[in-house]
């Protein structure tokens, strides 16, 4: 019940202007109940709210530093890349210059091999045509000589011995051969 009566003595005294100016009593609990908030706030609220900014702020300094390096490292692969296919590109240009060249090489090889082997059948032929017309002269030497001493004895008339007759012939082969 005495609340009931505070409450009505407390509305008979508000009237007016004594609403907006509040009792000093008031006043003076309100002042000291914001300055120990404000204590307590600025004590520990503030300093771990910059606490948290300031761990924010190096979060995202070092989020930014990683993208950098990521972004120089990436870069770098890049650039390694780009090298990586140039060379194969190099490399790739180099073989078929290195097979164009020994195909080259091996039809260079393959022809002075056929020019090497013709010029040899070539010799061999020439070797045998030389050996049979040397063969054939021998031949027609001993065919001549043998008509030389028949043709000899009959004109002579007589037989000659063997040795004569092959100086005869022999003589009468190189006046032959030296055109007579």
């Amino acid at each position: 019940m005495q609340f009931a009566s505070l409450l009505l003595a407390a509305e008979e005294e508000a009237a007016g202007s004594d609403l907006l100016i509040p009792d000093l009593r008031e006043l003076a609990a309100g002042i000291i109940a914001f300055s120990i908030v404000f204590f307590f706030i600025w004590k520990y609220a503030i300093p771990a709210f910059n606490d948290l900014i300031e761990t924010r702020q190096k979060a995202i300094k070092a989020d930014l530093e990683a993208a950098e390096t990521e972004k120089n490292e990436a870069a770098a692969l890049k650039a390694d890349y780009e090298k990586s296919i140039a060379n194969a590109r190099q490399e790739a240009t180099q073989i078929v210059e290195d097979a164009r060249q020994a195909g080259e090489s091996t039809r260079a090889d393959i022809v002075a091999r056929a020019e090497t082997e013709a010029a040899d059948i070539k010799s061999r032929a020439t070797e045998e045509l030389q050996s049979e017309r040397d063969r054939a002269v021998t031949a027609m030497r001993r065919e001549v000589a043998g008509l030389s001493i028949d043709v000899a004895e009959k004109l002579v008339g007589r037989n000659l011995d063997r040795a004569s007759q092959q100086a005869l012939v022999d003589q009468f082969i190189n006046e032959l051969g030296n055109g007579g």
